[in-house]
C-alpha cells in the first residue's frame, strides 16, 4: 500500500475546479516531485491531502489513514512533517521560542542536528527574518520530530543556492534512511537531482506520473554537429527529429535537432557525412516540461 494515496481527488470553489481526478501514489522511501506553474493545483492538492480542506469528491490518505476524517487524520498528522509554501511565523516570537512550541506538541529529537545544518538565527525576533532565514526555520520545525512522512510545498523557495544544494543532500540522505517526502516545485534541476518519481499537473489535471528517466528519455536528445560541406536536402528526414536547424558557416554546416528516435538510425545518419564536430547530449527537464505547457491544453 502507498504511503501517500490521492485517489480520483476533485476539489472545486464555486464554478472553478483547482484539482480535477487526480489519481497518484508515493511509494514508501520514495522522494516525489510534484510539479506544475503557479495555479496549476499543487498547493490545493496538498492542503486536501493534509486535511485542511474537504474534498469535493475523491479520497486521500497518508500512512493508510483517511485525512478527511479527524481522528485519522491526527494519527496520520503525528508521524508527518510539514513545509507550506512561505511559512508563516508569530512575527513578535524569537525563532528559538517557534521551535520551543513545535517541540512541545510533537517532539524535537532531531532540532539540534538540524540546527547545525541550516542554523536560521534563533535568538532574533522572526519580524527580523529574511525571507531565507524563515524557509530554514520551517525545514528545521518540519523534520525535528523525526517523521515517517513529509509533504513540503516548495521547500527551496527563498533559499541561496549553497542552502539549496545543502537541503538537496540532505533530503536524498532523508530518502535513505527511509522518509518518504513528497514536494510541490517549479525549479526543474532540483526535482531532476533529488526526485525518483514525479508528477505533472495542467490546469488541475494530472498529465504524466512517471520516474524522471522515463521523462527525460520522452524528451530524448539534443545533437550538435558541424559538418564539412553542404548537406543533401533529405539530411536527418528521420523519425523522431525536431526542432532542425542548419546553418552554412565558414565552409561548413552548423546542425542542431532534438532526438527521440533509435540511436542506431541517428548513427547511420551522422555516418553519412563529414563530420567535423558532434555533440550528443540530454535534453534539459525544461524541455520536457514545456511538452506539457507549451501550445493547446490537449497537449
Amino acid at each position: 500500500m502507498a504511503v501517500i494515496e490521492v485517489d480520483s481527488l476533485t476539489k472545486r470553489y464555486g464554478d472553478l475546479t483547482a484539482v480535477d481526478d487526480a489519481s497518484f501514489g508515493v511509494e514508501a522511501g520514495e522522494v516525489f516531485g510534484f510539479l506544475g506553474p503557479n495555479g496549476a493545483g499543487k498547493t490545493t492538492t496538498i492542503r486536501t491531502l493534509l486535511g485542511m480542506q474537504s474534498p469535493t469528491s475523491g479520497g486521500v490518505a497518508v500512512l493508510g489513514h483517511d485525512t478527511t476524517v479527524e481522528s485519522e487524520r491526527l494519527e496520520a498528522l503525528a508521524d508527518t512533517g510539514f513545509l507550506p509554501s512561505n511559512p508563516q511565523f508569530d512575527e513578535q516570537a524569537t525563532g528559538r521560542e517557534i521551535l520551543d512550541l513545535h517541540e512541545s506538541i510533537k517532539g524535537g529529537g532531531r532540532r539540534a542536528e538540524l540546527l547545525d545544518l541550516f542554523d536560521p538565527p534563533l535568538d532574533r525576533k522572526i519580524r527580523e527574518y529574511s525571507t531565507g532565514n524563515v524557509q530554514k526555520l520551517g525545514v528545521v520545525q518540519a523534520f525535528m520530530h523525526d517523521p515517517e512522512v513529509v509533504v513540503m510545498d516548495e521547500p527551496t523557495s527563498g533559499l541561496d543556492p549553497l542552502l539549496q544544494a545543502r537541503f538537496n543532500d540532505f533530503l536524498r540522505a532523508e530518502r535513505d534512511r527511509g522518509v518518504t517526502a513528497l514536494f510541490s516545485s517549479h525549479v526543474l534541476s532540483e526535482v531532476r537531482r533529488v526526485c525518483d518519481r514525479v508528477a505533472v499537473i495542467r490546469d488541475g489535471r494530472l498529465v504524466a506520473v512517471e520516474d524522471v528517466q522515463s521523462l527525460l528519455d520522452r524528451s530524448g536528445k539534443v545533437v550538435r554537429a558541424r559538418v564539412a560541406g553542404d548537406l543533401p536536402a533529405d539530411a536527418f528526414d528521420l523519425p523522431g527529429v525536431s526542432d532542425l536547424t542548419m546553418e552554412r558557416v565558414d565552409g561548413a554546416t552548423r546542425v542542431s535537432l532534438t532526438y527521440t528516435g533509435g540511436m542506431d538510425a541517428l548513427v547511420d545518419e551522422l555516418d553519412r557525412h563529414s563530420l567535423l564536430e558532434l555533440d550528443v547530449e540530454e535534453a534539459p527537464l525544461e524541455d520536457v516540461f514545456l511538452q506539457f505547457y507549451g501550445g493547446d491544453s490537449s497537449a
